[in-house]
């Protein structure tokens, strides 16, 4: 079994401007305060929070969606990478960021998701 969640945010910019950071190695590492280091092609790998996540991009729909692989280094052994789908959408007053994260390993999910709300969304919206 696995688990997932669905969390989502309105963030007072573009969704150009949030597409391009979070595929910047050091846009994201501004917005989040740890050492990302990401290959923004569909296939490139990435690693985030110093290395803590890491995972590859599936696929890219420029300035709408982000589809990566994503493990933590926590995940137990043998356990599939997660998937993550980072949706981007115009809105009143910003941009809906939405993130689905989906395939996590059993137990983990909570942890992941207030991480989500704590250490980006929060972060996030004081960057943009």
């Amino acid at each position: 079994m696995s688990e997932s969640f669905t969390v989502s945010t309105i963030l007072p910019t573009r969704p150009e401007r949030i597409y391009k950071a979070w595929l910047d190695s050091s846009q994201h590492g501004q917005f989040t305060g740890g050492v990302a280091v990401i290959s923004p092609t569909v296939g490139g790998a990435f690693t985030t929070w110093d290395g803590y996540i890491q995972g590859a991009t599936l696929a890219l729909n420029p300035y709408t969606r982000i589809l990566q692989s994503w493990r933590a280094e926590d995940f137990p052994e043998g356990a599939e990478d997660s998937q993550l789908e980072i949706l981007l959408e115009e809105v009143p007053g910003g941009t809906r960021l939405t993130l689905i994260h989906t395939n996590i390993p059993d137990g983990q999910a909570e942890e992941f998701k207030k991480g989500w709300l704590d250490y980006y969304f929060t972060p996030m919206k004081a960057y943009f």
